[in-house]
């Protein structure tokens, strides 16, 4: 799978059993999947980018990726699910100041019901400007992409603004995370942005507050946003300081309105210069929320951390122990996709990749149980997979209830292959992982594919979108659902 060349590339959903907390001692069978048709010329889906899927409800579902032709144009992609059924694919129109070759690429979706989502991403205009861009889908019709509105003081020319996550908790409302360059003199800052969507009337978007002590520069990414309820949401991201530290940054609206960010307490191990990331984040209520990420030790190893925002406050960050007879330093790595959920209170699920004891990159799953994170377990593999590999484990997930998950994940078989599977916990035990059958008996994910998206309702059948290798240098897309 491709994601180890970007942390900041949208994510994959996860979402778990379609069985209820009461009955959920079956695992669910999944189909072989099927080609995802692209639009008329299509010929690739380059570096297997497919990266974007939610899905409002069962069998309602919208993912958002690229495409490209013969000649090479790379275009945005849309794939709707409609009822169970797959729909003819759309090719996103960019804003009117696009340049010709604009490059359009979705980066995230997010639904607030069935036929109301948004698209986000970015593309090129004609001036060689990297711009923001929202796509919405209101009732089932999707319009021309909008160039996003930056705040006040962004740059005019230079630019290079990219939205990074959004989260929509109603129809028509919705907030979004991302980065833009200011018109500071003589140099310009890379800032933070949030964006809302209220009563379907987007805003301008207004930059991230950050702490009083900050680098000249602060370099500030804003990774992943999720809301709670409407006018209630966090975001998580990374932002320098004035020591040049690179540190944890969180931000929160509260009752429609942006606080200013603060900086993230690591864990006492933590080295001065701790290079910390946020990866993902979840959120289950008003002022609650958990989120992912890695920092570096005193002893330089990188190591995984959570932290939790309850009652309003964010606490300190905990480390994450990894799988028994780990090394020092475990490498740990998470995707920033969708890495963590939390099915109840004090009760979450995270997965990432690290580097077990014999140096072979393996996945991992990791739990909190009321309110304490146990010591992560080994992704466990066919009898016949080498290890997960450096392009493998888990990559997102997601529970319907607490002890009750799935998960989208990569190994490298004995051939040298990367294949894509699927993982289910059943009453709190992770089961093997299993293969997942390609279009056309493929061979292989490739080490850019595999499942990005995949999403279990509460009820209904699972949904998942993803890429493989059609060729030996060619990707395609596909889509597979449960039985």
């Amino acid at each position: 799978m491709k994601f180890l060349r970007s942390a900041l590339l949208i994510t994959m959903a996860a979402t778990c059993l379609s069985a209820t907390s009461a009955a959920a001692s079956s695992v669910p069978t999944w189909r072989a999947a099927r080609n995802a048709t692209l639009p008329v010329g299509g010929t690739t889906v380059p570096s297997g980018y497919l990266p974007a899927l939610a899905c409002p409800s069962a069998g309602n579902c919208v993912a958002a990726g690229d495409y490209a032709n013969a000649a090479g144009t790379v275009r945005g992609l849309i794939l709707n699910e409609v009822a169970g059924t797959w729909r003819r694919p759309l090719t996103i129109i960019a804003p009117p100041n696009a340049a010709p070759s604009a490059g359009l690429t979705p980066n995230a979706v997010s639904c607030g019901s069935n036929g109301d989502c948004v698209v986000v991403g970015s593309y090129q205009d004609r001036s060689g400007n990297t711009q923001s861009f929202i796509d919405v889908e209101t009732r089932g019709v999707w319009v021309k992409a909008a160039k996003v509105a930056l705040p006040v003081n962004a740059a005019a020319t230079g630019q290079n603004s990219q939205i990074h996550s959004i989260s929509c908790p109603s129809p028509g409302d919705c907030s979004a995370v991302g980065s833009y360059v200011d018109n500071a003199t003589p140099n310009t800052h890379g800032e933070g942005f949030v964006l809302n969507e209220v009563a379907r009337r987007w805003r301008r978007a207004e930059e991230i507050r950050l702490p009083a002590s900050v680098n000249a520069n602060p370099f500030v990414t804003a990774g992943q946003v999720a809301c709670a309820s409407v006018d209630n949401c966090s975001a998580v991201g990374t932002y320098i300081d004035a020591n040049n530290i690179t540190q944890g940054l969180t931000v929160d609206e509260v009752r429609g309105a942006w606080r200013a960010g603060a900086s993230l307490s690591l864990p006492g191990n933590a080295n001065a210069f701790s290079g910390v990331t946020f990866a993902s984040l979840a959120c289950d209520a008003p002022g609650r929320c958990t989120a992912v990420g890695t920092y570096e030790t005193v002893s330089g190893a990188v190591q995984g951390l959570a932290v939790s925002r309850t009652s309003g406050q964010w606490n300190r960050a905990v480390a994450l122990q990894m799988p028994v007879g780990s090394p020092v330093n475990p490498h740990v790595f998470f995707y920033g996709f969708s890495d963590i959920t939390c099915p109840g209170i004090n009760d979450c699920s995270a997965g990432g990749l690290y580097r077990d004891g014999a140096g072979k990159y393996q996945g991992f799953f990791v739990d909190e149980r009321h309110g304490s994170w146990h010591t992560a377990v080994e992704l466990r593999l066919p009898a016949t997979a080498l290890m997960a590999g450096r392009n493998g484990g888990v990559v997102s997930v997601s529970c319907v209830s607490v002890g009750n998950c799935s998960g989208g994940a990569a190994y490298v078989d004995a051939a040298g292959n990367y294949q894509a599977s699927i993982v289910n916990q059943v009453n709190g035990v992770w089961h093997s992982a299993t293969k997942l059958a390609l279009p056309s008996g493929a061979a292989s994910v490739g080490v850019d594919g595999g499942v990005y998206g995949l999403v279990c309702p509460t009820h209904g059948p699972c949904t998942a979108v993803g890429s493989y290798l059609k060729d030996a240098s060619n990707y395609a897309g596909f889509t597979v659902s449960t039985q």
